[in-house]
C-alpha cells in the first residue's frame, strides 16, 4: 500500500478504534474526584503506556501470529469480524467491550488509587479493537517507511487522546450526548467500511474468491 492510501487509513482506522472522543467522558467519569494536578498525570501516564502497548503489538504482532501458526489471511478475516461488531456498536450508539471498559470494571477503578495502567491503558485507550487494527495496519505496511507511518499514526492517535482527557470538562460541555452520538455513529460507518475491505482482502488471499 502507498504511504498516500496507508497515511489515511492509518489514522482513521485508529481514531475510531482508540475512541480519543470516547475516552474523554469516560476518563473524566474515573477521575471526578481527583484535582488537576492527578489527572494531568493519569492521562500522561494511561497514553504513555497504551502507546507502548500498541507500538508493540504493531511490531511483534505479525511474528506472533507466525509462532501460533495463524496466516495472515485468516487474521484479517477474524479482525474485520472484530470491527465489525464495534462498528455496530458504535452506529448504534452502544459503549463497545471492544474499544471501552464495561461498567463492571469502571465500579473497580473506582475503588483503586492509581487507575493509569487500569483501566486507562487496557483496555480503554488500547482495546482489543485497537490491537487489532494496528497488526491489521502492519500487514499492509511493506519497508520501513510505510511500518514507520503506522508506528507515527498511533502516536499520533494516543497524543490526541492525552489531549482530549485534558480537556475533557470542555469537550462534553460542548458536544453534550448527541454531540458524542454523532461521533460515533460517523466514526461506525468509516469502521464498517474498513472492517469490510479487511474482510473481502482476507477472502481474496485466502482463495475462496478472486
Amino acid at each position: 500500500m502507498q504511504i498516500l492510501d496507508l497515511t489515511p487509513t492509518a489514522l482513521t482506522t485508529l481514531f475510531v478504534t482508540v475512541g480519543p472522543i470516547e475516552a474523554a467522558p469516560i476518563f473524566l467519569a474515573l477521575t471526578a474526584n481527583d484535582d488537576a494536578p492527578t489527572r494531568r498525570r493519569l492521562a500522561v501516564t494511561a497514553s504513555v503506556i497504551a502507546a507502548v502497548i500498541l507500538v508493540l503489538f504493531a511490531i511483534g504482532g505479525i511474528r506472533v501470529l507466525q509462532l501460533l501458526q495463524v496466516g495472515l489471511p485468516a487474521f484479517r478475516l477474524a479482525g474485520g469480524i472484530l470491527l465489525l461488531m464495534m462498528a455496530a456498536d458504535l452506529l448504534l450508539a452502544h459503549r463497545s467491550s471492544l474499544s471501552s471498559i464495561t461498567k463492571g470494571e469502571e465500579r473497580e477503578a473506582k475503588s483503586r488509587s492509581d487507575i493509569a495502567v487500569f483501566p486507562l491503558a487496557i483496555p480503554l485507550i488500547a482495546g482489543p479493537g485497537s490491537m487489532t487494527a494496528v497488526v491489521l495496519l502492519m500487514s499492509k505496511a511493506h519497508g520501513w517507511t510505510e511500518q514507520g507511518v503506522v508506528i507515527g499514526s498511533i502516536l499520533a492517535i494516543i497524543a490526541l487522546t492525552c489531549v482530549a482527557m485534558f480537556a475533557a470538562g470542555g469537550l462534553n460541555r460542548v458536544l453534550g450526548v448527541m454531540g458524542n452520538n454523532v461521533v460515533a455513529r460517523v466514526s461506525g460507518i468509516l469502521l464498517a467500511a474498513l472492517a469490510m475491505q479487511y474482510v473481502l482482502d482476507g477472502l481474496q488471499q485466502s482463495g475462496i474468491f478472486r
